[in-house]
This record gives structure tokens, sequence and C-alpha cells, in this order.
């Protein structure tokens, strides 16, 4: 019998959701609306490495413009590990991004193979995680701030995250707000918007991200009318970015501990984004 050979394809939305479903079993814990949401923002950006018609590997290597993408899903089935099909896919894959600057957030056991490819340490990302329901102990100040997304204008609420991101994802933000099995809220005072934050139900439990702010207290208000809308019994996760402490103390505040980090690397120059006013990152696999 002759040896099966190892081919990559452009991936399908089916393939997309096939890798959201390994790096589910890899503990990554995505959301239920993840894929459609992730393959809608570059359908060219996603590939899948084949052994015969066996899909054995998957990469996302999002495009946002011609100066910004984003590396995800890099995943390996178990079995064909250590064999040089992943860096196969990695070095094919990463020909969609030339030229752009590439940010991942990668498992910090890999940092030094993403070194090797060119990427450099920015910061790490700390996992949190607690169980939900209200929290009775603290007073959910400000509250009267709080505002469904959904009633206020977009345009708003794109020029206010267009702080927290190197590109703009207009289209990624309107569907990640709106998408289904979650709640997006914002904080307005005197007619502003200081703040938005968002819970989605994932495959274990909920994830609140993206969670920007103007303040601590402010960051803090959004956290609590998030949780209101998740069950005592389900565990509510929070992505801080290491190197801004009042998030870190946030998530510790509400007693919230440590389960999973990350590195962010870049290619090229880490970008000019508001780090000390992200309490909680968008999404490991799309930045």
């Amino acid at each position: 019998m002759s040896e099966q050979k190892f081919s990559i394809k452009v991936a399908s939305f089916e393939d997309v959701e096939l890798a959201t479903k390994w790096a589910e079993y890899e503990g990554w814990n995505p959301g239920l609306h993840d894929a459609k949401l992730y393959y809608q923002v570059d359908t060219s950006g996603f590939y899948m490495g084949y052994l015969g018609d066996e899909p054995i590997a998957s990469i996302s290597v999002v495009k946002y413009d011609e100066g910004f993408g984003f590396l995800g899903f890099y995943i390996v089935k178990p079995e064909y590990r250590g064999q040089g099909y992943g860096y196969q896919l990695w070095q094919h894959a990463l020909m969609h991004l030339d030229g752009c600057n590439v940010g991942l957030d990668g498992v910090v056991d890999q940092q030094g193979n993403y070194k090797k490819s060119g990427f450099k340490l920015a910061h790490r990302n700390i996992r949190f995680v607690r169980k939900g329901g209200v929290i009775e102990s603290i007073e959910q100040a400000d509250a009267e701030n709080i505002k469904p997304l959904s009633s206020l204008e977009f345009n708003d609420i794109k020029k206010y995250c267009a702080a927290f991101f190197p590109a703009d994802r207009h289209a990624f933000l309107k569907g990640w707000i709106t998408q289904s099995d979650s709640v997006a809220l914002g904080y307005v005072e005197n007619g502003e918007l200081k703040g938005i934050g968002a819970i989605r139900q994932c495959a274990s439990g909920y994830k609140i991200g993206p969670l920007f702010a103007d303040s601590a207290d402010i960051a803090s208000a959004l956290y609590l009318q998030l949780i209101c809308h998740v069950s005592e019994n389900d565990d509510i996760f929070l992505d801080v970015p290491q190197v801004n402490d009042d998030a870190v103390k946030l998530a510790e505040q509400f007693a919230m501990t440590q389960c999973f980090e990350t590195a962010r690397m870049y290619t090229q120059t880490e970008p000019d984004i508001q780090l000390q006013r992200t309490f909680g990152i968008t999404s490991f696999e799309i930045g």
C-alpha cells in the first residue's frame, strides 16, 4: 500500500466547525457560535491539512487588512503530532499573511517554537475562572448607566472599540455583540460611551469578552451586570492581559482563580492598543 499523501486546502466552513471541535477537545473552550463569526472575517484565512482524505491539522491566519493578521486554531490531531505535518501547514498558511504584522495567543510551552518563526513576546494573558451567580456582597454601583449595546448607535460602539484593536473589524464586531446565547452591554455617562462588555455561552460555561472600560470601577460595574445572566452552577471565564494590574485585581476581587495562560506575540512591533483599559480580551483565537 502506498504512503498517504499530506495535502493542504483552504478550509470550508465545515472544516472550521471541525477545528472548533478540536479546540474544545484541547480545553480551549470555544463559544457556541465562534466558528461562524470567525469564518466570516476572512473565508480564505483558514487552512486544513489532510493525510489522504482525513483532516488531521488546522490553522487560522485571519487577515484583517494589508497590515495586520492574527493566527489561531493551530492544532494537530494527537496521533499525528511530531511528524512534521503541523509545521508544513504553518509555513503554508503564513504565506496568506505575507507582509503583515501577525499576532497570536500561543500556549506558553510553545513560545520557543514561535520565536523561531519570528514571533516576539509582547505580554502574557491569564485566564481566570469562577462559578456564576450574583455577587450579593458587592454593591452594584452605577447600574443605571448600563444599557444593552443593541440600544446604542453602532457607530459609537465602533468608534469606542477602535482603540483596542490595530485594524478595522466593524463587521466582526457587529456580529459578535449580536450573536445568540450572549449578552452585550455598554456603560454610558453623560451621553458618552465609557465601556463595553459581552458574555457568551461556550462549550463549558460562559466567557466574558471583550471587557473594555475607561476605569476599573466601570469595568467592575459591567462585570457585575454581565454575570447576573449566568446561573450559579456555570463557570465564568475572563481572559486578562497580565500587564494591566487593575484587570488582574478585578479578577481577584471577584474571587476568580487562574486556570490557563497564553503568550501574546507579534512578528513586528507591538501594536499601540489600549491594554490599560482592556479588562477582558475578546478572543485568544482571533484577537
